[in-house]
């Protein structure tokens, strides 16, 4: 007689990762709200380069001050030229406003999963809750990356209709290296929004008001690490900061979550 015996498949962090990523993506990316977040980080630089050149005079006017003068202000400043603290137009409308939309993005993603009852659901069915908290890590970034590309684009669009010009002074590999860093920074910045979004689970406004003021306090550092004439080091202190943060704060995550109940 054959004995027949239960074999329990067991996943490795990988493919439990993949098939999280995947129920992620297709969630998020269905979703009205990401939809909105790009269209929002489309439009913004379109209004704020062809608004402020209305009213500050043409392009090739004048320089009144806190008007853009070229289109790379949009993106971010040179070295020295801001510290992050001034209150001018062209250090606080520009690229690094994408970090304050990212928040949004995934507190409401975070908090939906609280609302609904789908983590509930997810950890009562022994879904690890390191999965989910690196899963959600990473779809936040990508969130967030594709809404700083799609900034980028309305950038080129907005400085094509005012009129600006496209000289930054500064080399094409300075530029790459800037939208590189932002891109690996916002991975720093998706660590800390998930974190307090987990925290605060489906009580979504505390999520945003703790989210937004974290992104208020650490906005003066933006412009530091990741100024308009980047260098290959910029791009590198990003991301280890982006893999170190990412790790430390989805450590705490997965303690808050096993420290606290799920409703």
């Amino acid at each position: 007689m054959m004995e027949s015996a239960i074999a329990f498949e067991r996943h490795t962090f990988a493919e439990r990762l993949k098939t999280m990523l995947k129920v992620d993506f297709r969630r998020m990316f269905t979703q009205p709200l990401v939809y909105i977040m790009f269209g929002v980080s489309l439009l913004m630089p379109i209004l704020i380069l062809v608004m402020t050149t209305m009213m500050g005079g043409s392009a090739d006017g004048g320089e009144a001050v806190g008007t853009f003068t070229n289109v790379w202000q949009a993106i971010s400043s040179v070295s020295g030229q801001s510290s992050g603290i001034g209150m001018e137009l062209t250090a606080m409308c520009n690229m690094n406003l994408i970090y304050f939309l990212a928040a949004v993005l995934i507190c409401v993603f975070v908090a939906d999963d609280f609302k609904s009852g789908y983590a509930k659901n997810l950890f009562t069915a022994r879904a690890k809750k390191g999965d989910y908290v690196t899963s959600k890590t990473l779809a936040g970034f990508i969130g967030g990356a594709c809404m700083l590309i799609f900034y980028f684009v309305g950038a080129m669009i907005g400085g094509a209709i005012a009129g600006l010009s496209f000289d930054a002074g500064v080399g094409t590999g300075q530029i790459a290296a800037c939208l590189l860093s932002k891109a690996f920074l916002m991975a720093v910045f998706a660590s800390i929004y998930l974190l307090l979004s987990v925290a605060a689970k489906q009580r979504l406004w505390l999520s945003l008001v703790a989210s937004l003021a974290a992104g208020a306090l650490l906005f003066m550092m933006i412009p530091v690490m990741t100024p308009l004439d980047s260098t290959f080091l910029n791009v590198i202190l990003c991301l280890a900061g982006g893999v170190l943060f990412g790790a430390g704060l989805g450590v705490a995550g997965v303690i808050v979550l096993n420290k606290t109940s799920l409703v």
